[in-house]
Parts: structure tokens; C-alpha cells; sequence
């Protein structure tokens, strides 16, 4: 459920809009190992998860491009890791976005798999999604490219 200012309501969390250029974005994509270059680009929005009592729970992203979206950075805050904030978070993030969900990782498939996400062979990506920074130079071509296959809920 959406609300005015870009925020969206899951189970007492709020997702924020924040901008590429955040201090707490950076930093938790940094210690996640997730790329932070093209951050700033046009067409991406990001998000911080955050609970009630104002604590960080974690951080999305999602690029949109035509034939497309690349969802982006998801990052759960270690100490917050294990309670299904990640699943959380992902679906709040895709809420309402119509058409194809896209995501490139090297490390978090069977995440992704377990919330409708599965692989999809390169040449099945619309162009527009390719050519993204994120898939065209920043993520190793050993990356696993998925494909939302269900709404998301």
C-alpha cells in the first residue's frame, strides 16, 4: 500500500524514497558488496525500509527502462537479517509496477527464487534492461539474470 510521499506500509515498515546520493543507502551497499556506481542515474529510485521506531531495516532499488524494470540493490541491515524483511521489502518495493521485473545477482538466487523470481537465459532480456549500466558493464557477465514470474503480492 502506497502513501503520500513515497512511502509504503509492511507489517509496521515504512519505505522511504531516498535519494543515490544517501549517506546510509551508500554505506549499506558498500558493506553488502553491491555496486554503488551508477546509483545516481536517471531512472532509479531508491528506498530505505524503515520499522516503527525508526530504525534502518534495510534498502531497494528499481530501475525503470522500457521493455522493463531492473529491480536493484536489495539489502537487508545484518542485524535485521533472518526475519523475512528482505521478502518484505522486495515485494513492497514491486507493489504496483506493471510489467517485467528483472534482477541480476552473483550470490542471492535461491533468495530470489523462493519469492517467484527464477533464471533466464540473457538473450530472453529486453535490450533496454541489457544495456542498463548494471547489466551492461557494472555486474559480472557470470551474474544470474531472474525473472519475476508472478505478481508481485
Amino acid at each position: 500500500m502506497l502513501r503520500a510521499g513515497g512511502e509504503a506500509m509492511l507489517s509496521g515498515i515504512a519505505l522511504h524514497k531516498v535519494s543515490g546520493k544517501d549517506t546510509g543507502l551508500r554505506e549499506a551497499l558498500r558493506a553488502a558488496d553491491l555496486p554503488i556506481d551508477d546509483i545516481e542515474d536517471d531512472g532509479c529510485a531508491f528506498f530505505e525500509a524503515v520499522s516503527g521506531d525508526g530504525q534502518t531495516i534495510g534498502y531497494a532499488g528499481l530501475e525503470g527502462c522500457a521493455g522493463g524494470y531492473l529491480l536493484r540493490s536489495v539489502v537487508v541491515m545484518p542485524a535485521h537479517r533472518g526475519h523475512g524483511f528482505g521478502r518484505a521489502i522486495v515485494e513492497a518495493t514491486l507493489r504496483g509496477v506493471g510489467g517485467d521485473v528483472f534482477l541480476a545477482t552473483t550470490s542471492a538466487a535461491p533468495f530470489f527464487s523462493t519469492i517467484g523470481f527464477s533464471e533466464v537465459p540473457r538473450a530472453q532480456v529486453p535490450a533496454a534492461v541489457l544495456s542498463t549500466r548494471q547489466l551492461s558493464s557494472i555486474c559480472p557477465s557470470s551474474a544470474t539474470i531472474m525473472k519475476l514470474n508472478r505478481p508481485p503480492t
